[in-house]
């Protein structure tokens, strides 16, 4: 027998897709850009300029003059953090969530691994929307979890109906995420309560994942579901430090549960990581305290990104924004090429790099060849205009 037939895989872990960033930076590989056409880097949500200058001056003290930032610390977090989270939140949503309903996790991807983990075993079943935030479909896949894909609608909106005609007596959790990655919608407040009540009625856990809500359009309440005394039975809520604060390397991120599920977290969590990075979580704690006008600030920059971003693509003919909002903008494009074959083609002769619809939805999915997914935060609005250029000129290439 050859020695690769004697490898060791988990066949969960085999069948998943790869990383689909990676794949895509592998499309850069021998592509020349010439000077007066730089590449347009659209295929990441991650931040690339890195913390503002007060916050990397506190950080920089934090690990010169405090010994226990190189330390391990609590599992479920670092206590102020904690209790800052607990009642920034409780102020936000006009509800009650104290400390010990709050766990600091290495990242929000971790957040929703170890979520998950609390819900459901091999076997069960979870319902998420599709296009989908591929790491979320990664993680079921990998733990033998099933995913029932829930297509959505008109503006990119999951429809509760539609959801509840899906559930099986499997389903432990239903995950929404809101303003949402890949699509940029920001789903209204009655449509995550309706969901909020299918999770509960069924006996399942809505899982809201919340990584880009400071940067949503509205400024209103996003929901009220922490309003309801009996939020801790049916929900669990998802954060991430990594866009608000630009801390994507220092890998913190926060669940929300109540503290009997954190109990459980705590085993998951401690086995995992021990504990998320000590100044990652001094930085969030100093960005809360001290950055709220920068913040309000960068929120405003993205939104002029976007609305710049939906008035080049709209401007394109035949092409259709399906979405767009926060970090995102979710497109049909009008060519003859599917997805997974334009966007390779679009780095070598457009020198922009963005991911396909292929990417975010089930397999066979007859919408996802004519989508692409463009992540606009890192790209200012002059460049945005420089893209819409640039696409204009794509019906010429393709033929």
């Amino acid at each position: 027998m050859p020695a690769t037939d004697r490898f060791p895989t988990n066949p969960h872990v085999a069948a998943t897709t790869a990383p689909p960033v990676m794949e895509a930076r592998r499309w850069l590989q021998g592509v020349d850009f010439p000077d007066n056409r730089p590449l347009l880097n659209l295929s990441q949500a991650a931040p690339l300029d890195p913390p503002p200058e007060p916050l990397r001056e506190a950080m920089a003290e934090m690990i010169r003059a405090e010994p226990d930032t190189h330390r391990y610390g609590p599992v479920l977090g670092l206590p102020a953090l904690r209790s800052e989270i607990a009642w920034r939140s409780s102020a936000r949503y006009g509800g009650e969530i104290h400390a010990e309903e709050v766990a600091v996790t290495a990242g929000c991807n971790q957040a929703f691994c170890t979520a998950i983990m609390t819900l459901a075993a091999p076997g069960d079943a979870v319902l998420l929307p599709f296009p989908w935030y591929f790491n979320h479909k990664m993680w079921l896949d990998m733990s033998g979890i099933e995913t029932i894909p829930l297509p959505c609608g008109e503006g990119m909106l999951p429809d509760p109906d539609a959801a509840r005609a899906r559930l099986t007596p499997r389903t432990r959790a239903i995950v929404l995420v809101t303003p949402n990655n890949p699509t940029g919608a920001e789903y209204p407040p009655a449509l995550i309560a309706a969901f909020a009540e299918l999770a509960r009625s069924h006996g399942a856990t809505l899982v809201l994942d919340e990584t880009y809500r400071d940067f949503a359009s509205a400024e209103a309440r996003p929901h009220d579901l922490f309003a309801d005394p009996d939020w801790r039975d049916h929900l669990i809520q998802l954060y991430s430090f990594s866009k608000s604060f630009r801390l994507t390397g220092h890998r913190t991120g926060t669940l929300v549960a109540s503290a009997k599920r954190l109990a459980e977290a705590e085993k998951i969590l401690d086995t995992m990581t021990i504990c998320a990075p000590q100044l990652g979580q001094k930085a969030a704690l100093w960005g809360l305290r001290n950055l709220s006008d920068w913040l309000a600030a960068e929120r405003l920059e993205i939104l002029r990104r976007r609305d710049a971003a939906r008035t080049a693509l709209s401007a394109l003919p035949g092409w259709k924004v399906l979405g767009c909002g926060a970090y995102f903008a979710y497109v049909e494009h009008p060519h003859p090429l599917p997805s997974h074959e334009l966007a390779p083609l679009l780095v070598r002769d457009l020198s922009l790099l963005m991911l396909p619809g292929t990417m975010f939805a089930p397999s066979g999915d007859p919408a996802a060849p004519r989508q692409l997914r463009i992540a606009f935060a890192n790209v200012s609005v002059e460049g945005l205009r420089t893209l819409g250029e640039r696409l204009a000129t794509l019906g010429a290439v393709a033929a």
